[in-house]
């Protein structure tokens, strides 16, 4: 086992079978101490979240796998925190997708003239950011993506398409314990055979949930998921 990359949240391993090793890290983007998904830089350290991120990664693949969705997810160990998957390379230097079903954090502090916080952005908004946090993570189009040569108009739609299909798993799950998703992060890759696949983690702390009005904790939310 070789250490490939050291990133925010977790640290990366090439295995012997071919396959690729994630190391959850008990780190969250955030900003001033404050926990928030939508910052692209780790703000705060909170004992015990990179299992929990792990427990809720494992819980949604397993439900996208249940319901046909191929992603990179082999299987997992929750003892050691980490996570084995298939080989995938990342889209240009790093992108994240993100999509919003409430108009709240960084889309207000860019919008905000334009929306009320807490507006719902009917049938989900998607946009991608490139990771440079020197930049603050720019946002990016579809038409730049091609122009660049990451992605092909074709990879974006299909990456599009599957954000809306996997934050409607999310939702839908969430819906069903009396919590609401107002964002989610993903990102996004590709196989040897070119084809677009989740990447990555589906995890707590990489997502806005409100419970009666009040946001939900990153390690109170993997519990209430569970539960």
């Amino acid at each position: 086992m070789r250490k490939t990359y050291t990133g925010k949240t977790k640290d990366v391993y090439a295995l012997d079978n071919g396959n690729v090793l994630l190391k959850f890290k008990d780190d969250c983007t955030g900003k001033d101490g404050k926990f928030d998904p939508g910052e692209n830089a780790v703000g705060l350290t909170i004992e015990g979240i990179g299992k929990e991120n792990l427990k809720t990664s494992i819980h949604y693949f397993e439900l996208l796998k249940a319901a046909g969705v191929k992603t990179h997810y082999v299987s997992a160990d929750v003892e050691n925190a980490t996570m084995e998957v298939l080989p995938a390379t990342v889209f240009g230097k790093g992108l994240e997708v993100i999509c919003r079903l409430v108009a709240t954090g960084s889309f207000i502090r860019r919008y905000g003239a334009y929306i009320e916080d807490g507006t719902k952005l009917e049938g989900g908004y998607v946009e991608t950011t490139f990771k440079d946090d020197e930049k603050g993570d720019p946002l990016v189009t579809k038409d730049a993506l091609a122009a660049l040569g990451v992605m092909s108009p074709e990879m974006y739609d299909s990456m599009k398409a599957q954000t809306l299909a996997i934050t409607k798993v999310v939702a839908d799950d969430l819906a069903k314990k009396g919590m609401e998703l107002y964002d989610i992060k993903f990102e996004f890759g590709y196989s040897k055979d070119g084809e677009v696949i989740l990447i990555d983690e589906i995890a707590s702390g990489n997502m806005r949930v409100y419970k009666d009005g009040k946001i939900v904790d990153p390690m109170d939310l993997t519990a209430l998921i569970l539960a």
